[in-house]
Order: structure tokens, then C-alpha cells, then sequence
């Protein structure tokens, strides 16, 4: 791991950022760093690495479409069948959605979650290490450490999703994972297998809630004790621990409501919504114009790609949503999009297609801002119906559904179905829900699910007739990045 991790800390302003290392960065700290111990000397030096955690999740990694997280969420719904690719535009995203990128160990694009990810868990590790010896307020101390174990076990989930084999639901995953790394090092660190890498996650976000009990938070931004419980029923829900998902779950989002369908249709980019339990925030000072999640998924912004290449949803799973349904609004079949929220515009530069989204509007099409959805209670109701679908009860699972469906659709009626019926319900109403958020790819590979784009309005040409994957090809594990091979004398590669 010696190319990602260094034992100084960057301090750009509030950013705290690690660069990958080298020999020259390693003889000599430059004027704008300092070391470690020196930056966990108090209580609130701990919360400037927080702080610059929180700035990772967005903040451009090279080129405008590295973001971040914010980048992984799109590139993660680039490779399922729910998003679609209407044109190449200015080339963004469109070789991910061929599944070029991620089975390219070269490609920087394979790169940017494993780079970004344990700049995460590098951060966090600084604050784990250094807490016990900051000066301050025991309450703040915890805040940050508790934010901290949340970090890194988030960045261990996302990261084994998608460079490690899938989850067996046996619980016998002797299979290779990731590198677990627990130490700020630059020593080379093999890969742990899965079952070792999902008991680490696990410990990591019970010590996370625990730390993290009775924290009030600035702001959404930061990582409050229902995230942290959030967290814990989304590792579970993947592992097949279904009791344990869908009680987390329930206590996750607790005092977050459900949002109303006016706001529904307001245009996903305001983190003091209620229902959001965790979600990115932009202000003027921050991101970057052409790097922010608006100047790729919103429907408005004059961004050459989103002129060109306007995101749409699967024509077939469009219509398969009731007209009494909110969700159908957000998506226009004609592409005009003459009902949007007031003051928002669509230029005459913008091309027209059909299904195209406006569940993502940024704040005016000279301004790609929007706060990014991380974590909303909506999520919370589908992980607890599908658990309890999965152990029989159904039930549970038809309330749970109910209360989420009939908010969207006030003509929703409670499901009667069962067994297989009732879980393929609560899927579908999972990839309407939470389209465009970032979840198909790592759905489709939990639930060991094939790719079909066939059928629906996915223009073979843009995708080089990529329409197909079978499930458990190689291809739902990323290459691990050549970088890390050459650095990395122990680190084994894909298939």
C-alpha cells in the first residue's frame, strides 16, 4: 500500500488529504504539512481530519469526473441497467457503462475508488491512533473517534464490494477480499479474505455507535450514531444477517420522516431534508464546477455532458411505475420536462430524450451545486421489508413496505404476496426508489444477479453492444489497480 499512504497529513485549508507517496514526499515534508501526532495534539485537531474526510467524499481526485464518492455513485449505476447512457457527449462515464473501465487494472478510473477509499481509511486511522492522547473535551474526542470507526468501515464495505468476490450467503467466505488496513502504514499489506474484512467492518460500527451515542451533529454532513446504525443494517442486508439488518434499520432512521411528495419533486439537492440521514453538502467555496455530482446527474446544468448525454431511467422499468406514483414524475417520457420545480430551466442547447430524469436538479444551469444524497430513510424501510421478507415474515415486510409506498402513492394498497413474490416487490420498488443513488451494480452483485439492458431504451451503439453480463462472471470483481500491483509486492490480482 506504500503508493497510498504517507505519515504526514496534507492541511490545505480544512482539506486533509493524504497524497499518494513517494520517495521525494517521504525524505521531505513540505512547509504545508505536519506530522501526525501534531495534528491529533487536541480534541478539535481530531475534527480537522474529520472535517477533511467529509470534503474527501466530493472533492475532485484529478479530472473533472473523479469526485469523490460522489463519482463512485455514478460510476456504480453506470454499470447496472437502470441508468441510462442516451448519447457519448463529451465521453464521461460511457466506457464505465460498457464495463471497459473497472476490468482495465490500468484504467484511472478503476483507480479512483481504491485511491480515494484509503485516503479514507487512512485519515481515519490518523484520528483512531491519535485520539487517546488529544487534549479536550471527552465528548468531542468521541465524536470524532466514533466518525472515524464509521469511515473506515463505510470505505472497507465499499471497497470489498467491489474488488472482492461476492458475499456468499453460506457464510463461508474464505475468498480473497481487500487489504484490511487498521494502522496508518506504508508497509505493504496483503488481502484479507472476505469473512475477515466483513467481522472487521462489523467491529468497527458497533464501536462506532457506541461512541457515537448521544452526538448532536453540526450538520448532515457528519456522521451521526443512525448513520453509524444505518451502516451496520446495509453490511448486514449484504451478509444475510437478516434480523440484525432489519432491526438496525428500524433504529437507524428513527427521527428522520419520510418526505412529502411536493419536496419529493423538488430536485434531490438539499441535505437539511428530514428524510436524509447523511448526505453530501456544497457551498460556494467548495467542489468544483465541472467535478460536482450536479455536472453529471442533473437534468439542468449546461455542462457539455449533460447537454449531450441527459441521464435517462430504463424504459421498461419507467412503466412498470404507477402514474399515481410520485417517483413517476421525477422522469419525463417525452424529455421536455415542461414541470419543473419554478426557476429552474432546461437551455434549448440541451437535447431531448425520452425517460430522462429530473430527480436531480442543480441550483441553476450556470450553478452545478446540489447537496448528494448518501443515506436517506427510505433506504431504511426497503432494507427492513426485505430482510423480514427473506426470514418469512411477510407480514412485517408488507408494513414495512407499506409505510414507504403509500408515502410515494397514495393509492398504493398493502401487499398481500409472499415468499418470492413479495421480495421481487420489494426490490422493484428499491430500484425506483433509490435510482440514480448509486446502488444497481453492488445490488446486482449481492444478489447474484445477471446484467440485461435488452428490451428497454439502451442504445447498443453508445454501449458497444454491451447489453449482457452473466451473474458471476469475473467481471463483477474489479481489476485491482496497477499501481497497487507494482507497489504492492503482496498483493494478489483478479482473475
Amino acid at each position: 500500500m506504500k503508493k497510498y499512504f504517507s505519515k504526514y497529513i496534507l492541511l490545505l485549508g480544512l482539506v486533509v488529504a493524504f497524497t499518494a507517496c513517494s520517495e521525494d514526499f517521504l525524505d521531505q515534508a513540505p512547509t504545508t504539512a505536519v506530522s501526525a501526532d501534531s495534528a491529533t495534539a487536541t480534541t478539535g485537531n481530531l475534527f480537522t481530519i474529520i472535517n477533511g474526510i467529509h470534503r474527501l467524499m466530493y472533492t475532485r481526485q484529478g479530472s473533472n469526473g473523479r469526485g469523490g464518492y460522489s463519482a463512485m455513485m455514478i460510476q456504480n449505476d453506470a454499470l447496472g441497467e437502470d441508468l441510462v447512457m442516451n448519447a457519448i457527449a463529451n465521453g464521461w462515464w460511457i466506457n464505465m457503462a460498457r464495463w471497459n473501465d473497472h476490468t482495465n487494472e490500468a484504467d484511472t478510473d478503476t483507480r479512483h475508488a481504491w485511491r480515494v477509499l484509503y485516503k479514507v481509511i487512512n485519515n481515519a486511522n490518523i484520528v483512531i491512533t491519535g485520539a487517546d492522547k488529544a487534549v479536550g473535551p471527552d465528548a468531542e474526542r468521541n465524536a470524532a473517534l466514533g466518525q472515524a470507526y464509521a469511515y473506515r468501515a463505510f470505505a472497507h464495505f465499499r471497497l470489498v464490494q467491489l474488488y472482492g468476490k461476492r458475499y456468499d450467503e453460506s457464510g463461508n467466505n474464505p475468498q480473497l477480499g481487500i487489504p484490511l488496513m487498521l494502522t496508518s502504514t506504508s508497509e505493504p499489506q496483503a488481502r484479507s479474505t472476505v469473512n475477515e474484512v466483513y467481522a472487521q467492518i462489523n467491529q468497527d460500527l458497533d464501536q462506532a455507535i457506541t461512541l457515537l451515542e448521544g452526538y448532536d451533529r453540526p450538520n448532515a454532513s457528519h456522521i451521526s450514531q443512525n448513520v453509524a446504525k444505518g451502516m451496520k443494517a446495509r453490511v448486514n442486508l449484504v451478509q444475510h444477517n437478516y434480523a440484525v439488518a432489519a432491526q438496525f434499520a428500524i433504529e437507524a432512521r428513527e427521527g428522520h420522516p419520510l418526505m412529502s411528495n411536493d419536496t419529493y419533486r423538488l430536485g434531490f439537492n438539499d441535505y437539511t431534508n428530514a428524510e436524509w440521514m447523511w448526505g453530501g453538502f456544497y457551498n460556494p467555496e467548495q467542489g468544483s464546477a465541472f467535478t460536482n455530482f450536479g455536472a453529471w446527474m442533473s437534468r439542468n446544468f449546461s455542462s457539455s455532458n449533460i447537454r449531450g448525454n441527459p441521464k435517462s431511467i430504463n424504459s421498461t422499468l419507467y412503466e412498470l411505475i404507477p402514474k399515481s406514483d410520485v417517483r413517476s414524475t421525477i422522469f419525463d417520457p417525452t424529455g421536455e420536462h415542461e414541470d419543473l420545480p419554478p426557476g429552474i430551466e432546461i437551455s434549448s442547447r440541451h437535447r431531448r430524450f425520452p425517460y430522462t430524469s429530473q430527480k436531480f436538479l442543480a441550483i441553476a444551469t450556470g450553478d452545478s451545486r446540489g447537496d448528494v444524497p448518501y443515506m436517506r430513510a427510505a433506504e431504511m424501510y426497503l432494507i427492513e421489508a426485505e430482510a423480514k421478507a427473506r426470514q418469512g415474515d411477510a407480514a412485517g415486510a408488507a408494513d414495512a413496505l407499506f409505510a414507504l409506498a403509500s408515502n410515494r402513492d397514495s393509492e398504493y394498497v398493502i401487499s398481500s404476496k409472499t415468499g418470492e413474490e413479495l421480495i421481487q416487490e420489494i426490490l422493484l420498488q428499491r430500484r425506483w426508489e433509490l435510482w440514480g443513488e448509486g446502488f444497481r451494480f453492488n445490488d446486482l452483485k449481492r444478489l447474484n444477479l445477471p446484467l440485461d439492458r435488452t428490451g428497454a431504451n439502451h442504445n447498443a451503439g453508445v454501449l458497444a453492444n454491451l447489453l449482457e453480463v452473466p451473474a458471476g462472471d469475473n467481471r463483477w470483481q474489479w481489476q485491482i489497480p496497477l499501481d497497487e500491483v507494482n507497489a504492492n509486492p503482496l498483493i494478489e490480482k483478479n482473475p
